[in-house]
């Protein structure tokens, strides 16, 4: 069975001992954990972590423990990344993922200013120039995210009405429809062109989906589309000195394509969005 001697005589001396049951998993930790730190030193250690939001290296000049000894009772705790922590309550951040691709899509739009002929402030800085016309307006990206693959399809519109949002949700419904993802839930935030627009609405029970909408002031709630905004603009939005507004939008849908297949994701072990939904379609490359 390609295990040593002193294993097998160990599975043979619990089968023994205990039956089928004596062979299942058990935990490694020790039955008794001498050294192991006091509670009120632990307890201290947990609340510095939730007021001063610092990491092993200033709680333990502030406990006077060891450095490894700080980040073993956070990692006990499931506190040992600051980005779990809701940092102005301290609280830990409850994070969720649906288990199939189409179980739950969250959608969200992004108002980005537009660039002028030649390049704007970032190029030429904020004095203005001669023949440089203001207040161009923005771009409206509206993005729909699927939550269990993080696949994404995004589009550059000129509003965020409500007509526009429904053509947006049937373009994007057919690109992941292409790609064997159905939507089952939407979830958007309250704004009106999600909540009260009649085309909006006959979208969703033309798609068969549910509307869920984000608690008020709770955007986290929507926080898959949201971090998708956010690497939207670090990574094509403002990644280079663009020369004008097309040159920017033409390049969204490359962008887009890089994130889907290429990229690495953190959330899904360092691999693109489209392993997910390949896998369940049993096509993975």
């Amino acid at each position: 069975m390609g295990v040593s001697r002193a294993t097998a005589y160990k599975w043979v001396r619990r089968f023994r001992e205990g039956g089928v049951e004596g062979l299942l998993d058990r935990s490694c930790r020790p039955c008794h954990s001498p050294t192991r730190v006091q509670p009120q030193i632990e307890e201290r250690i947990l609340n510095l972590r939730r007021t001063h939001k610092v990491g092993p290296h200033q709680l333990a000049g502030l406990t006077g423990q060891p450095r490894s000894t700080c980040y073993a009772v956070l990692r006990r705790h499931g506190l040992h990344r600051l980005d779990w922590l809701d940092r102005p309550t301290g609280r830990v951040i409850r994070r969720y993922e649906y288990p199939n691709p189409g179980d739950l899509g969250h959608i969200d739009v992004k108002k980005l200013g537009r660039i002028p002929p030649g390049g704007g402030h970032h190029v030429h800085g904020r004095r203005s120039r001669a023949g440089v016309t203001r207040r161009l307006g923005y771009d409206f990206i509206h993005s729909l995210v699927d939550d269990h693959s993080r696949l994404a399809y995004s589009e550059v519109m000129a509003d965020e009405l409500g007509t526009s949002c429904a053509a947006f949700l049937r373009r994007a419904s057919a690109f992941f429809a292409e790609r064997g993802v159905r939507f089952a839930r939407i979830m958007t935030d309250n704004a009106r062109n999600y909540r009260y627009s009649r085309d909006f609405q006959a979208t969703l029970v033309e798609l068969g989906a549910r509307h869920l909408l984000t608690p008020p002031y709770h955007p986290q709630v929507n926080g898959k589309v949201e971090r998708f905004n956010r690497t939207l603009l670090e990574e094509w939005a403002y990644v280079r000195l663009y020369q004008g507004n097309d040159e920017r939008v033409a390049l969204l849908k490359d962008w887009l394509h890089r994130y889907n297949y290429h990229r690495a994701h953190t959330a899904l072990a360092g691999k693109p969005p489209a392993s997910r939904v390949n896998n369940v379609c049993g096509n993975y490359t």
